[in-house]
């Protein structure tokens, strides 16, 4: 029985009858409103929106409820109300950065209707004449304004909703800081409503004012030489990183990336991160992927805070030090172990926790750690190659090669 869950008799709701109607509202309110929305929004007992959506729509027959704060209640006090009649108010099109996805999780299918409107992307590339398949959709808000970093490439078109109206300005600061002032800056307002309003400005020229909360930033990037344009291959330059040395250098970086083999929402924990250059350009590698960094030195750690910011705000978590820290983290897909593989059990824990099938990779640079490589590559097969890489520099008036310290890499797939 349902009671036997802890669920109410409420909670026996006839799959046949969806109980929840889940309503995109634009900006001319009940206006725009499709007679299946009416409806819905009509015939429904409590109607939860944000203060703006019912202040759009106006008088319901039903009970009007504002989401409660935090918002991180608004799911409860939804389901708290299954199996009545219940109208839920999103802006727009509910899955595209909406309230959609959380709900879909928590309630089947059958038991919820969806009635959409268009996006606000999909608004402004009708205003501008922009292929949305061509720009990059991005959501700045209650996010990191360097979400965007990543997609600032050349002649590159990129929607980003704001977090207030303050958040044109900051795009446009962010933009003439890396040397992308050229670019121009759409400003759309209150898409869809009437009072919508588009204006426009280069970057570095940036002075409108009066901009309603309610906004979305249409930028067309424009680089000019010495812009800072983010590298799309792995490898990045040194430079990029704030480090102290303790840094996996570029051409190995490269390497052990390919050795990892990264894929879509996958998880990778870096042990011993130091700079954090391998979970950083792991995570640029796809937007869904995510990486922990253990990493025991606080000076190091508070480093990989500030590349993770500069490169984008990335999904990176930042724990203490390994083995210790491994203790109720989610399974990793990918293990990368560049500070030292001694018998400390970092290995043996790390391999434990590591997903059947998942793949794991160790560098190392001295005799002890060779030893120690060739005992596990015994013990658990995989592959060991050793990298040498020589670079140019001076000698006197002429040039040499000076070889880096060679690398012995150790790569192994979990049964």
């Amino acid at each position: 029985m349902l009671e036997s869950n802890g669920l109410s008799s409420r909670d026996e709701v006839a799959s046949s009858a969806p109980w929840l109607a889940l309503v995109g509202l634009g900006e001319d309110g009940r206006a725009g409103l499709s007679p299946d929305a009416l409806a819905a929004l009509d015939g429904a007992e409590i109607v939860f929106g944000g203060e703006r959506h019912l202040a759009l729509i106006g008088a319901v027959p039903g009970e009007a409820r504002a989401w409660p704060q935090p918002f991180r209640n608004a799911l409860p006090a939804i389901l708290a109300e299954r199996g009545r009649k219940v109208c839920v108010l999103a802006t727009s099109d509910p899955f595209h950065y909406g309230i959609g996805a959380g709900l879909t999780r928590a309630i089947p299918a059958d038991e919820m209707r969806i009635i959409p409107q268009l996006s606000s992307f999909a608004m402004a590339c009708n205003r501008l004449r922009w292929a949305q398949e061509e720009c990059a959709l991005v959501s700045l808000h209650g996010r990191a304004l360097q979400r965007i970093i990543p997609h600032l490439q050349p002649n590159a078109r990129i929607l980003a909703l704001s977090w207030d109206a303050s958040t044109p300005a900051a795009v446009a600061a962010l933009l003439t800081e890396r040397g992308l002032g050229a670019s121009r800056i759409v400003v759309l307002e209150s898409l869809g409503g009437p009072h919508e309003r588009i204006r426009s400005a280069r970057a570095d020229e940036f002075a409108l004012e009066d901009i309603v909360p309610l906004n979305m930033s249409a930028v067309t990037v424009v680089a000019t030489p010495g812009a800072r344009i983010l590298p799309l291959a792995s490898g990045l330059d040194e430079s990029w990183f704030a480090h102290d040395g303790q840094i996996t250098k570029s051409d190995i970086r490269a390497i052990t990336l390919a050795a990892l083999a990264p894929r879509a929402g996958e998880l990778l924990w870096d042990v011993g991160a130091g700079s954090g250059s391998i979970s950083l350009e792991w995570c640029l590698r796809h937007p869904r992927n995510r990486a922990i960094a253990f990493e025991a030195n606080p000076e190091r750690a508070e480093r990989i805070t500030r590349n993770r910011i500069d490169l984008g705000a990335l999904p990176v978590e930042i724990v203490g030090e390994a083995p210790g820290a491994f203790a109720g983290r989610r399974a990793p897909d990918a293990i990368f172990i560049g500070g030292g593989i001694g018998d400390d059990g970092v290995f043996e824990q790390a391999f434990a926790a590591l997903k059947p099938g998942g793949r794991l990779v160790a560098n190392v640079v001295t005799l002890e750690g060779e030893a120690r490589l060739a005992t596990l590559f015994k013990a658990h097969g995989g592959s060991l190659r050793r990298i040498g890489i020589a670079h140019l520099d001076p000698v006197g008036t002429m040039h040499g090669w000076r070889s880096a310290m060679p690398v012995t890499q150790w790569r192994v797939s979990k049964p």
